[in-house]
């Protein structure tokens, strides 16, 4: 399915939002996006005030958030937790799409450990900026950070075991194009696990049309068929999308930060607090 919204417009405005984020963070300001900020929706990096952190991290286990500084929790930017989610090993090379402040990076370096490696991409200049920031002040030797498109990975073929991904693929206006990366830097036998937003159910015009809501995570986001779909024309197998449904509470403050206009839209075309969901993510490259 082909949106209307172009990338040339799309990118860009996504990129100015998320860098804003980093400065905010850089300023000693709240900031933090989180299925159910208050003032912020989904993936939004709006900041407007510190319930937005603490949401953005409900994903994770309190035993987890233990292992990191405020600094790095600061800056979270998700919608679950990829890392639990792909199961790591020791010693395996792992990939984030869109590693922004770099949590999932750090969680994901101790568990594979330092015969492991991780690599964070990221289009946006300022988050690699906080990311290596807070690299420097955790001290993990395997982990490294670059500049690049999901679309474009600066990464070796099958040179990766495990690729996640928090909240970001959906950000992209080619999507099929982010899986085929994700396929090709796969060694066989390689995984991919990510948490993403997704839809059941087509989103109004007004909705794709709007870049606030592309930055949010809602007008980008997949119908669950159509991402299933994608990920198996890219080559992936055993692809499991499991739904973790958002409460109503979180979703009406998602849908209050919309635009005036994109929340009739809403309102009129969808049943929001059943459209738009987190999902569990999985494929394998099998060869």
């Amino acid at each position: 399915m082909t949106h209307p919204t172009p990338a040339d417009d799309v990118r860009p405005f996504v990129r100015k939002r998320y860098a804003d984020a980093a400065l905010r963070v850089i300023s000693s300001e709240d900031s933090g996006c989180g299925c159910g900020s208050s003032n912020s929706s989904c993936c939004a990096p709006g900041g407007e005030t510190g319930a937005g952190t603490a949401n953005a991290l409900a994903g994770y286990s309190l035993e987890t958030l233990a292992e990191l500084p405020e600094e790095v929790r600061d800056l979270s930017l998700g919608c679950g937790d990829p890392v639990s989610l792909a199961a790591l090993e020791p010693g395996q090379t792992v990939l984030d799409l869109g590693s922004g402040g770099g949590i999932d990076c750090f969680l994901a370096a101790r568990q594979v450990g330092p015969q492991g490696k991780v690599i964070g991409v990221d289009m946006t200049p300022e988050m690699l900026e906080r990311a290596r920031a807070n690299l420097k002040k955790l001290g993990l030797p395997n982990v490294e950070f670059r500049l690049g498109e999901i679309e474009h990975l600066p990464v070796a073929d099958a040179s990766v075991d495990v690729v996640i991904s928090n909240c970001v693929v959906n950000l992209s206006p080619d999507k099929a194009q982010v899986l085929r990366e994700a396929y090709r830097v796969l060694k066989p036998g390689g995984k991919l696990a990510v948490s993403d937003i997704v839809t059941q159910g087509p989103l109004p015009d007004a909705v794709r049309n709007n870049l606030r809501a592309w930055a949010e995570c809602v007008a980008g986001a997949l119908d669950v068929q159509e991402y299933t779909r994608l990920l198996q024309e890219a080559g992936f197998e055993q692809v499991q999308v499991e739904p973790v449904y958002l409460e109503k509470a979180l979703v009406d403050e998602a849908d209050a930060g919309l635009e005036e206009e994109v929340r009739q839209a809403i309102e009129a075309g969808v049943d929001v607090y059943k459209a738009v969901f987190s999902a569990r993510i999985m494929g394998m490259k099998m060869r």
